[in-house]
């Protein structure tokens, strides 16, 4: 049971605030943008004097290498669907460079290996792709005299990049399957809890068809002798039909896995609250019950408003600890039922559990809220600005008319 468990439907989403960089917003755009941001200096700028950068000549400028740092600089802009490729392009354009003053290609090779580590599934090119340009880069590193702690910087330098692209792809692969899991196990979820209520409800639609044969036989029998009788026993044969297809509307569109029954007795309802208080009170929380409820509910509402309320209660038993106090308020509005339930426990974060009252098992936050949206109503949960929980469920009383 968690009490911060997100809706079923969204649980792949972002979360509302996360940051999300150009990269991840505009990734063509973005793209776009570094592989001129490297091509740029690549073509105008060389190394000079003691580490130094600075602007090539016109006549350098215009050298055919720069062809070749053209080509490498276009094929950045496709590191994330071709990145091997992409690789392999900046290799070969650097290769045809080594040993010149236009050798400046290896923050390019650098690029493409990070991508290589972030956007291929093939993990054989990334390796393979390292010796190339470390073979490369000791190539250059020898043409051009370069001390050797340059040349195994570098080696280091090119290594980390491949491997920084393919830590971040892992680490994004196990939070893909994470937000999987979290969406097969709602939905589990919610088939589940609509498998209780289905039963529920077919328990209340039999009930009320039960009480329609008794009536009807029981106008058979006298409605020779006492027609007014009989003419009460079909009105209340009317009434109970009209209950049995409101019930068996929302019944509808839920699907119930063909399995063992196990719930034959009487469904509960808010007329059993004062024996769940009491069980919630033997455990060691202490439990108000504000019952502003004057009209009887329909069967549906009112099993579903008990069920939620249980919920809510074992909810507080079982993470806010001892020593709490909740407070369950119902009350009529214009349009429907309102249930809240506070408490002044923890109200931290919680792992699923079983509830500890009899009656099917529950699922916390999605399992009530699936019992609300079933009936068209809502369910919000939140933690309390002062500590503690607050639920406020909505739940509509008036059925469709026949």
């Amino acid at each position: 049971m968690n009490r911060r468990a997100p809706h079923a439907e969204t649980p792949g989403r972002n979360a509302p605030g996360r940051f999300r960089g150009p990269f991840t917003r505009w990734p063509r755009g973005a793209d776009a943008v570094l592989a001129v941001a490297i091509f740029l200096p690549t073509m105008l700028l060389e190394g000079g004097p003691g580490d130094t950068m600075v602007v090539r000549p016109v006549s350098e400028i215009l050298h055919p290498a720069v062809l070749l740092f053209l080509v490498a600089g276009a094929a950045l802009y496709r590191r994330r669907s071709r990145p091997v490729a992409v690789l392999w392009v900046t290799l070969a354009a650097w290769a045809g460079t080594l040993g010149s003053s236009h050798s400046a290609l290896g923050g390019m090779v650098i690029v493409a290996l990070y991508s290589v580590g972030r956007h291929s599934d093939d993990n054989r090119w990334g390796p393979l792709g390292i010796v190339a340009a470390i073979a490369s880069l000791t190539i250059d590193g020898l043409l051009l005299s370069l001390p050797w702690s340059d040349i195994v910087f570098g080696a280091l330098v090119m290594s980390g990049a491949w491997y920084l692209g393919r830590r971040l792809r892992l680490r994004a692969g196990r939070a893909a399957r994470r937000l999987r899991d979290q969406a097969a196990e709602a939905r589990r979820i919610v088939t589940e809890e609509r498998t209780h209520i289905a039963r529920e409800l077919h328990d209340v639609v039999a009930h009320r068809v039960s009480m329609m044969t008794v009536q009807a036989g029981a106008a058979r029998m006298v409605a020779a002798e006492d027609p007014q009788g009989a003419l009460e026993a079909m009105a209340a044969v009317e009434e109970a039909g009209r209950q049995a297809l409101d019930e068996l509307r929302h019944l509808l569109g839920v699907l119930r896995p063909d399995s063992e029954r196990d719930g034959l007795g009487p469904q509960p309802g808010l007329a059993d609250l004062p024996r769940l208080v009491a069980e919630v009170r033997e455990a060691g929380i202490d439990v108000s019950v504000t019952n502003g409820i004057r009209d009887p509910l329909p069967a549906r509402v009112d099993l579903s408003a008990y069920r939620i309320v249980q919920e809510a209660l074992t909810n507080v038993l079982k993470h806010s600890g001892p020593r709490t106090h909740a407070h369950v308020h119902l009350r009529d509005e214009r349009d429907g039922l309102t249930i809240e339930v506070l408490d002044d426990g923890r109200g931290a974060a919680l792992q699923a559990a079983p509830v500890a009252h009899k009656g099917p098992p529950g699922h916390g936050i999605v399992g009530m809220r699936e019992r609300a949206h079933l009936l068209g109503g809502s369910l919000d949960a939140e933690p309390r600005p002062g500590g503690g929980f607050r639920l406020t469920a909505h739940l509509p009383v008036k059925g469709e008319t026949t």
